[in-house]
Parts: C-alpha cells; sequence; structure tokens
C-alpha cells in the first residue's frame, strides 16, 4: 500500500544490503576529501589522536541511534526521536540540526566533485559542474527510492574497490618517517582544531536510520545495515588515513602545487608514486568522483526525509511534507534542499562549510543520546527488538565526546558557531511564532 488516508505515503523496498550501500555511501566521499584539511591543524599526530575519539563516539553513538531506529521506524530520525522522549520544543532543535548536517554536507562534497573533474580536464568551472551534479541527483531522487538505492549500492561498491586500489598502491611505498614529519605542527591544541576533519570521515552515517519507514522488516535490517556499515568505514579510514600520509608526510596530501590547499588528497599522494602521468593515477581520480558521486547521492536521499518529516508535522511550511503522487518521494523538500546547498556552494567556502554541517552533527548525537537515556526511563516498555550492548554506558560515552567536541569546535570556530546558532534559533523563532498562531482560536 502506497496511500493512508488519501495520500500517498513512502514505499517500503529496502533490504539490508541496500542499507550497506546507503551507510557506507553517504560516508565514503568524506575518505576521498575533507578529511585532510584536518591535517593543517593537527599535523598527521593531531589528526590520529581526534579520529580515535570520533571513532569510539560512532561507535557508541551507532548502537545506540539503532536501538532508537528499530524502536521508532520514522523518516524524521532524531526529530521523532526527541519528539517522543523530550517534547517538541526539543524535538525541533534535534531536527533542525539534522537538518543543518545533510543540507550543508553535499555542497562541501560538490564542490570536491568539480575539483576532482577538473584534475582530468582542466578549465573546467568547478562550481557550474557541481550545480550540474545537483539538478541531475536530486531528479534521481524525485524518481524513486528503489531507483536511487540501486545506483548508490552500485557507486558504493566501485567507490570501497578504489579505495582498495589506492591502499595496494600506496603502502609498498610507505614509510614510517613520514608519520613522524612534523607530526604535530601547532601543539596538541590542534587536536581540538582538527576534530571536524575527524568528524568527516563519518559523517552522515545516521542517515541510514532516516530510510526506516522506506525499509523492509527494520527492525531486523536497520541492524544489519547499521552496524555492518559503521564497521566497513572504520577499516576503511583507517587505511586510508595511513597510505595516504604515509608516502610523503602529512604536507603532501594537503598543499597543492601552488601552496593552496586541496581537496583532492588521494591523486596528490598517489601522485608521489606513480606520477601524473600514470593510468592509475587517472583511475584513481575517475573512482574517487565515484566516491564522491556516492556520499552526494546518499546525503541528497537522506536530506530529503528529514526536511519532508519537517513540513509534514508543521515545524516548517506544509509545502515541505508533499510527497509525489506518482513517485512517492519528498520531492518538494529535495528541491527545497538543492536550492540552499547550491546557494552555500556559490560561497566556495569548502572547509567552513564542513565545519557547520559537523555541529549540526554533534549537536544530533547530542540531543538523540539524551533521548535514549530519557526513554529508557519514561517507556520502559516500548518495544526494542535491538538493544544498544553495554548500557547506559555506550549512550553516555557517545555522549560526553560529541559534547566535549562541540565544546571544542565553538572554541576553535566562534564565527561558525556564531552562525550556526543564529540558524537554529532563528528557525526556532519561526516555529514558535507559527505554533502560536496554529493554537490561537
Amino acid at each position: 500500500m502506497v496511500e493512508e488516508n488519501g495520500s500517498p505515503k513512502l514505499k517500503r523496498t529496502l533490504g539490508p544490503v541496500m542499507l550497506w550501500g546507503l551507510g557506507v555511501g553517504y560516508v565514503i566521499g568524506g575518505m576521498y576529501f575533507g578529511w585532510n584539511l584536518g591535517l593543517k591543524e593537527g599535523g598527521t599526530l593531531g589528526l590520529a589522536i581526534a579520529t580515535g575519539f570520533i571513532i569510539v563516539m560512532y561507535l557508541c553513538f551507532t548502537f545506540s541511534y539503532t536501538e532508537l531506529a528499530c524502536a521508532i521506524p520514522k523518516a524524521g530520525g532524531v526529530y521523532d526521536y526527541a519528539t517522543r522522549a523530550l517534547g517538541k520544543n526539543w524535538g525541533f532543535i534535534g531536527g533542525m540540526a539534522q537538518n543543518i548536517e545533510f543540507i550543508f554536507a553535499p555542497p562541501a562534497v560538490a564542490f570536491a566533485i568539480g575539483a576532482y573533474f577538473n584534475l582530468l580536464i582542466p578549465g573546467v568551472p568547478i562550481i557550474g559542474f557541481a550545480i550540474i551534479f545537483y539538478l541531475i541527483f536530486t531528479f534521481l531522487n524525485i524518481r524513486g527510492i528503489q531507483a536511487a538505492a540501486m545506483f548508490e549500492l552500485f557507486i558504493t561498491i566501485i567507490a570501497v574497490v578504489a579505495l582498495l586500489i589506492f591502499a595496494g598502491a600506496t603502502l609498498p611505498s610507505f614509510e614510517f618517517e613520514n608519520l613522524e614529519k612534523n607530526a604535530l605542527p601547532n601543539g596538541y591544541g590542534g587536536v581540538f582544531a582538527a576534530i571536524p576533519f575527524a568528524i568527516w570521515f563519518f559523517l552522515a552515517i545516521e542517515g541510514v536510520a532516516n530510510v526506516a519507514e522506506e525499509t523492509r522488516n527494520p527492525q531486523r535490517n536497520i541492524l544489519i545495515g547499521f552496524g555492518s556499515a559503521i564497521l566497513t568505514l572504520v577499516i576503511l579510514c583507517a587505511l586510508t588515513f595511513v597510505s595516504a600520509v604515509g608516502v610523503g608526510g602529512w604536507e603532501n596530501v594537503v598543499f597543492d602545487g601552488t601552496g593552496a590547499t586541496s581537496d583532492s588528497p588521494l591523486p596528490l599522494a598517489l601522485k608521489t608514486v606513480v606520477g601524473e602521468s600514470s593510468w592509475l593515477w587517472h583511475l584513481l581520480i575517475a573512482a574517487s568522483i565515484i566516491g564522491l558521486v556516492a556520499s552526494f547521492h546518499g546525503i541528497i536521499l537522506a536530506a530529503g526525509r528529514t526536511t519532508m518529516e519537517f513540513g509534514a508535522t508543521g515545524s516548517a511550511p506544509k509545502v515541505l511534507g508533499k510527497i509525489h503522487s506518482k513517485f512517492h518521494t519528498p520531492y518538494m523538500a529535495l528541491i527545497f534542499n538543492m536550492l540552499v546547498g547550491i546557494i552555500a556552494l556559490l560561497t566556495g567556502k569548502t572547509g567552513e562549510i564542513i565545519t557547520i554541517s559537523c555541529f549540526g552533527a554533534l549537536v544530533l548525537y547530542i540531543v538523540s543520546m539524551v533521548s535514549i537515556l530519557k526513554l529508557r526511563k519514561t517507556e520502559p516498555d516500548l518495544e526494542r527488538p535491538f538493544r544498544v550492548p553495554f548500557y547506559p554506558f555506550m549512550p553516555v560515552i557517545a555522549l560526553v565526546i560529541a559534547t566535549f567536541s562541540l565544546i571544542a569546535m565553538t572554541v576553535y570556530n566562534p564565527i561558525l558557531a556564531v552562525i550556526f546558532l543564529v540558524i537554529v534559533l532563528g528557525s526556532y523563532g519561526m516555529f514558535r511564532v507559527v505554533k502560536s498562531k496554529s493554537t490561537t482560536p
């Protein structure tokens, strides 16, 4: 059935393999770019320490979030969990943070896609090409979840294989001394400055929960898809980090030939080994574009569901909650997110966009971990097909690391923190005004 009360609703078509493809696909673009900017802040050691803590946070968070997703399989993710646990106000804040994460991540990825294409075809306008990708993949997501998920699975597998090929080509030239070169250029303060770029390795993995309403047997399949995705990503993160930095030191994958920071670290690392004329170098760039497309496409898919839930529940204009009568997809939310993403893309501030997206992610993690702790007390009899192991330690560990990371990011990025806060509070103010008008007799 796809109709409810005369209105179209989302179709349940996804199984565990598709969910693995979505979970890895959302994130895998972060292996190809973005994380290397953290090396400029923390060096090899600083980013490694930050990444270690973030891996612990994500492992604890993922299994905790799985409990929420299985117990409350709704497209709104943290918006639905927090509303049930903490009330509508905190539900709005958690949901808005989720929207910021998912809406601001794609423009950063789109910019990287353009940058990689520019390596293959010098002279290609980076911004213009990124906008074209926005149009294409927004349309693909409007066309249908099954087609979108199948495409995501296909390109994700290619992206994973490409990372393994990259590691296989660079690891024979690995030298431990390269990891020790200027390993902590800004002291231990660089660890805190590197946090958003460590998060970028795993940002948006929670998007799997946002397709819960489109998943067959969500209580079983979300657990399998979520768990296998995070384990795959941890392995790829460690492999990519070590193999990229180990061939020439961290500066080799941060700065291009002009001294500017680069959005294409893997080709820089491989160039050290095989040179720019090698077929392998060109193959890696082509495969990297596929990896970036996997994340770009996957996050657009998840973002459409979160924005749709906001519109459907009245936390945003109702038009954003509309579902296409033929394709049963949140077409208005997808178009709105594309327009906001293109505006962000036109700023050209990749690092800043990544950081704002990470602010959204951390607030999402904090609110969702508080929600699971609250629901265990207020609704002990809620059906929980999956229960996070070692409760309450796993959600508490995720909560502590996320809170500490948010504080550290605020200290090192005060202007971006203010921008994030203005977006959240401004949206909340409009939400309260709309709600008060709707309840006035």
